[in-house]
């Protein structure tokens, strides 16, 4: 996956993912140009390579590390998953520190956890820490993007003034003579992106005046997160899969969506292996497509939270005298399984985390 930053939110075309930063109207146009003529680059040279964006489509059930948890069959326990789990987006800062140093950094960040204070560490509090970590690079996008879009530092942003930043292109540009063919396909494009831009704007405009305060705002940027959005997630999914735009997928776009080997190509065993998901489970009525309630049970599954898992084993783990309870002794004697003998710059993490 190829990351380039343009306007907006972040979308996908073919292996680029596109990332949000306000960008100057004029220049908006020849960007996305670049970004489709990269994406076709790309498209070639990944033919083979697993859909990125395939995978990050299931909301709930996604894992909290790109780390297999155990190897061998799980008689081998990977540290470096809860070393992500527990520290986030931040694990990746981690510096070599002596076991001093790690034990004595992560003893101010238990003091972050034990949320009333009592000396303890709960189920419910790990399990808050683990989701607040996985979710502090929302909270980092919203703030960057309600900055770019909102330079009057107003209580709410007006979707002409969204407009105006992202597609306010549309309004000016002429084109060049004998190229007036080309530039209206262009422009088709870019309305379908404004098009499905304002419809996810109006349902997170949950009071219907044509603005986003700052927690509408976030939900138009990350509808995963918002209860009532999910379903927009759930239709755009649906319409980015299906090609021949008849509402629904066949497994062909469904597997297309993931793998784009050349033809003639043996397929791998993953792919034969998505097959039979999509057989066997995603296609729960057997009519060889996915409907949106299909596309919904596939996305949003309800039936496992990796945060919940990943606490009570951290607990299981560190809990010494099995109270179902941790005290900081019983963390920083197991700082291994957290931190390890290296850890995150926490200066700035614990400055960070005094919203938690």
């Amino acid at each position: 996956m190829m990351d380039i930053y343009l306007a907006s939110k972040d979308f996908v075309i073919g292996d680029l993912r596109l990332h949000c930063c306000t960008t100057p109207r004029s220049t908006m146009r020849s960007l996305v140009i670049l970004a489709l003529t990269l994406a076709a680059w790309t498209h070639a040279a990944n033919s083979a390579a697993v859909g990125e964006e395939h995978s990050e489509r299931v909301l709930r059930g996604r894992d909290l590390s790109d780390k297999e948890h155990f190897h061998e069959g799980g008689s081998e326990h990977d540290a470096d998953y809860d070393h992500e789990a527990f520290l986030g987006d931040e694990a990746h800062e981690f510096d070599d520190l002596t076991p001093e140093e790690s034990q004595e950094r992560l003893a101010k960040i238990v003091d972050k956890i034990d949320q009333d204070g009592d000396g303890f560490v709960t189920y419910e509090e790990m399990r808050n820490w683990i989701q607040f970590t996985q979710q502090r690079y929302i909270s980092d996008d919203v703030e960057r993007q309600w900055k770019q879009h909102n330079e009057a530092d107003a209580d709410a942003i007006p979707w002409e003034t969204y407009r105006h930043l992202v597609y306010g292109f549309l309004d000016d540009e002429k084109p060049e003579e004998g190229q007036e063919a080309e530039l209206e396909d262009e422009h088709q494009t870019y309305k379908k992106m404004e098009d499905r831009d304002r419809r996810r704007w109006d349902l997170a405009d949950e009071d219907k005046d044509g603005k986003l305060v700052k927690t509408e705002f976030a939900n138009f940027l990350h509808p995963e997160e918002a209860e009532h959005m999910r379903d927009i997630v759930v239709q755009e999914t649906l319409e980015d899969i299906d090609k021949d735009g008849d509402g629904k997928i066949s497994l062909e776009e469904y597997i297309g969506d993931m793998y784009r080997g050349d033809s003639g190509d043996a397929e791998p065993d993953w792919v034969k292996s998505e097959r039979e998901q999509f057989e066997q489970f995603r296609d729960a009525d057997k009519d060889g497509f996915m409907d949106l309630e299909e596309v919904k049970a596939w996305i949003i599954p309800a039936d496992f939270d990796h945060s919940e898992a990943e606490a009570k084993h951290l607990i299981y783990e560190s809990d010494g005298d099995q109270d179902g309870k941790l005290t900081k002794a019983e963390i920083i004697d197991k700082y291994d399984l957290f931190v390890g003998s290296q850890a995150t710059d926490f200066g700035e993490a614990l400055t960070r985390h005094d919203e938690f």
